[in-house]
This record gives structure tokens, C-alpha cells and sequence, in this order.
């Protein structure tokens, strides 16, 4: 017998002992504990947890998603926790101060035609000499006071400085450090509101620079103007020298 021969009589054997071993555990064992596998049924029960279990874990993702959303949405919506109103209201109610506080002729319309109507009008042969004078005085104290009210206001102005660079730098670190989009927009209204009070200011300045040069010029056309009235009276033939007694001592004949 060959090595070929006597590896078929063994897988021969074999098979037949297992088909023995499967007849008698199928006459031994009772019907009801019998087990039947059915793979394609298993593969399929698999196959449909698999989808269920997907199905759960995107349900899950779509709510982790829209958590996230609604967490951003609060984010946007939060104010921001700083607010520089009330120091730019301070600094502009000080420069209205100062601008409130002009001398003599304030920045008012109707005063300020009144003021060149009386004082810096054209000088009338009627005038008296003794009210030329007190107009010239009058105009002379209004120059002063100009520039004395340019320099206040600059003064204020540079005060203004130091409260601005604090507002400023607290606002650039409030929006570098916005959660939202609201928080962002409102520290970049701030720094406009900030640029605007600035502004303000610089127009303030300006503005008493401006009156404190026009006094200047008003008086100097005014005193020119009244410079003629007075060379034209003092230029007019009078009645001349006209002689009369005098006294060398007192009680003298």
C-alpha cells in the first residue's frame, strides 16, 4: 500500500466516525434541545445593530452639535462687560465747560452782533473822546480774554490726554478679548465713540484758537478805524487861541 492510499483511507475513516459521532448525538439528544445556526440570519441581526448604532452615534453628534451652536449664539449675544461712556461724557461735559466760560463776548450769535455793533463799529464824529477810550479799553480786555480762554480750553484738552490713553488701552484689551461677535462690535463702537470725543476736542480747540485770533484782528481794525476819527478831529480848524485876562498872583490888582 502507498503513502497516497493510506492518507485517503484515513480522511475516509475520519469522515465516517464523525458522521457515527452526529448519529448518535442526534438519537440520544431530545428534540426540543436541538440548536439550529443559521449564519446568514446572524449576519444580518449584526448588520442591523451596526446601523442602529450608527444612527445613535450621529443623533449624538448632532446634538453635541447643536449645543455647540447654542453655546456660540450666547457668546454673540453677551454685552460686553466694559463700558467707557460715562469717562468720554466726562471729558466732553469739561471741554463744554471751558467753551462755556468765555469772557465778555461768548460764542454766542446775537451777543457777538451786539459786542461789534457797540465796540467795534465804525467810530461817529459824535462819539466823545473819554467813550473812544473806554471802547478801545473795552476791546483791548476782550483780546485778553480771548486768549486767555484759547489757552483753558487747550489746557483742558491736554488733561483730556491721560483719560483717553486709559480708555483706549482698556478698550483694545476688552476687544482682543471678545468671546462673540457682540462683544467685538461694541469695543469697536467705544473706540469710534473715543475717536469722536477726540474730535470734539480738537474742534474745541480750534474754535477758542479762531475767536482769540478774530478778537485780535477785530480790535486791531477797530483801533485802526478809530485812529482816523481821532488824526481827522485832531487835523480840524478850531476857533483857534483866543486871549484873556490872567491873574499873576492872587488878590492882585
Amino acid at each position: 500500500m502507498t503513502l497516497r492510499h493510506s492518507r485517503a483511507a484515513f480522511v475516509a475513516a475520519s469522515i465516517l466516525s464523525v458522521q457515527l459521532g452526529l448519529s448518535l448525538v442526534f438519537k440520544t439528544a431530545p428534540a426540543q434541545a436541538i440548536i439550529v445556526f443559521d449564519p446568514s440570519n446572524y449576519a444580518q441581526n449584526v448588520l442591523t445593530a451596526a446601523r442602529s448604532l450608527e444612527q445613535i452615534t450621529n443623533q449624538i453628534t448632532s446634538l453635541q452639535n447643536e449645543a455647540q451652536a447654542l453655546i456660540n449664539q450666547a457668546r454673540n449675544l453677551a454685552s460686553l462687560p466694559y463700558s467707557s461712556l460715562q469717562q468720554l461724557q466726562k471729558s466732553v461735559q469739561r471741554t463744554q465747560q471751558l467753551l462755556s466760560q468765555a469772557q465778555n463776548i461768548a460764542f454766542d450769535v446775537q451777543q457777538i452782533d451786539r459786542a461789534f455793533q457797540q465796540q467795534y463799529g465804525t467810530a461817529l464824529a459824535s462819539t466823545s473822546d473819554s467813550q473812544l477810550i473806554a471802547d478801545a479799553r473795552a476791546r483791548w480786555q476782550n483780546t485778553v480774554g480771548g486768549l486767555q480762554d484759547a489757552m483753558k480750553v487747550q489746557a483742558g484738552v491736554v488733561g483730556n490726554i491721560d483719560t483717553n490713553r486709559a480708555e483706549m488701552s482698556a478698550l483694545v484689551g476688552s476687544s482682543q478679548s471678545a468671546t462673540g461677535a457682540l462683544q467685538a462690535t461694541q469695543a469697536g463702537n467705544q473706540l469710534l465713540a473715543l475717536q469722536a470725543q477726540q474730535l470734539a476736542d480738537l474742534i474745541a480747540v480750534v474754535a477758542a484758537n479762531g475767536r482769540a485770533d478774530a478778537l485780535t484782528d477785530a480790535e486791531r481794525a477797530a483801533a485802526a478805524e478809530q485812529g482816523r476819527e481821532q488824526r481827522r478831529r485832531f487835523l480840524t480848524p478850531g476857533t483857534g487861541y483866543q486871549p484873556g485876562s490872567a491873574k499873576m498872583f492872587y488878590g492882585s490888582n
